[in-house]
């Protein structure tokens, strides 16, 4: 009896191993990060649905010598607020971010010297501690390269972006992350960053994959077109596959999405305005696209099948528009997902639609994954 009684336990206890090991669930997918860049204030922000980010980054900051400084009350309001709105969203993350176009000209200079990027590295810690935010972007356009018109740049920025974001992480530890906006064209992959030294210490690439036709292009095209075409190989596959081939892994890249297109005064109408020669006339921010279009009826929208981008034409006017629409921002989202990226990031948060933007597609391609 006591025999049967052990065996009968042991079948037993057998049993309910097996059944908690099939019961124990898979591990999680990470989580597809949404990223938005914000430059607005802070009462802005609460039209828009901040439960859909998973970061925020505010810009921007700026050096004042060799710290991080606020620049007046009202972005140290802003920061506030957005740390105030992790309540409502926990698993959000609010990035404070350093530079923006126009807005590191001193940086080549300050980040010359371990002295002053470490000096920089702990003003960067006190402000996160202080605010209670959860890291740094920097957006230094550009090392090594040439960025706005007569900001400083030399060879030696390369290694001492390298020397930078060594000194933060060491400063910050584990405990909060760090990323950096990369330009989103060929120049600056190739001579800007040392990729394998500092790819190992950075939490993502925010890769800029916008304004790749830009304020200085002379010809018409995508300003933030998915794939290469014939006539532009800037895109935003062509800059993932640039990065990879730099042995940077797809899990830290997070591309980069227009909430704003960029209007140009053709000298030529041929191809419906597609790869003609241009000058930059002004951006426009999605949310006053309907108005926009409302006022300037004799636009026309056509599609690109190769860059799988939208765009704009208008032969009365002579103007070309580049921008990212609803199919567009579905498409980008989803080659995120298949191709296993760290995320979608997007310039920026307030020139989307409050409700019903293309803030919400991202959301909704997300989730149907």
């Amino acid at each position: 009896m006591k025999s049967q009684t052990k065996t009968l336990l042991l079948a037993c206890s057998c049993f309910f191993i097996f059944a908690a090991n099939t019961s124990i669930k898979p591990k999680k997918e990470k989580e597809i990060a949404v990223i938005g860049y914000y430059a607005g204030n802070s009462q802005n922000i609460d039209k828009y649905q901040v439960d859909k980010l998973t970061h925020i980054i505010f810009s921007f900051l700026h050096l004042k010598g060799n710290v991080l400084a606020i620049d007046n009350k009202n972005d140290s309001l802003t920061i506030k607020h957005l740390v105030e709105l992790k309540k409502k969203n926990p698993r959000l993350k609010v990035i404070l971010s350093l530079g923006g176009w126009e807005g590191c000209y001193t940086c080549s200079g300050v980040f010359s010297t371990q002295k002053a990027r470490e000096e920089f590295a702990v003003s960067v810690k006190k402000l996160l501690v202080s605010f209670n935010a959860d890291g740094l972007d920097l957006d230094w356009e550009y090392p090594a390269i040439a960025g706005p018109p007569g900001h400083p740049f030399m060879p030696e920025d390369k290694p001492n972006f390298t020397a930078l974001i060594k000194t933060l992480r060491a400063t910050f530890g584990n405990k909060y992350e760090l990323s950096f906006a990369a330009g989103g064209f060929s120049n600056y992959i190739e001579e800007s960053v040392e990729w394998e030294k500092v790819t190992p210490l950075l939490d993502r690439i925010n890769l800029m994959s916008y304004d790749l036709v830009n304020g200085y292009s002379e010809v018409s095209g995508h300003h933030t077109g998915l794939y290469a075409t014939p006539q532009l190989k800037e895109s935003v596959d062509n800059g993932v596959k640039m990065l990879i081939a730099k042995s940077v892994p797809a899990n830290k890249i997070a591309i980069g999405a227009a909430m704003y297109g960029r209007i140009f005064k053709l000298k030529a109408t041929e191809n419906n305005g597609l790869y003609q020669p241009c000058a930059f006339e002004r951006g426009l921010s999605y949310n006053a696209l309907e108005g926009f279009l409302a006022e300037h009826k004799t636009y026309k929208k056509y599609w690109d099948a190769t860059a799988q981008a939208p765009y704009m034409f208008s032969e009365e006017e002579k103007s070309f528009f580049s921008y990212d629409d609803p199919e567009s921002m579905k498409l980008k989202t989803e080659y995120v997902v298949k191709n296993k990226l760290n995320g979608i990031m997007f310039w920026q948060l307030g020139e989307d639609k409050p409700q019903h933007g293309l803030l919400e597609v991202i959301d909704k391609t997300i989730n149907a994954k």
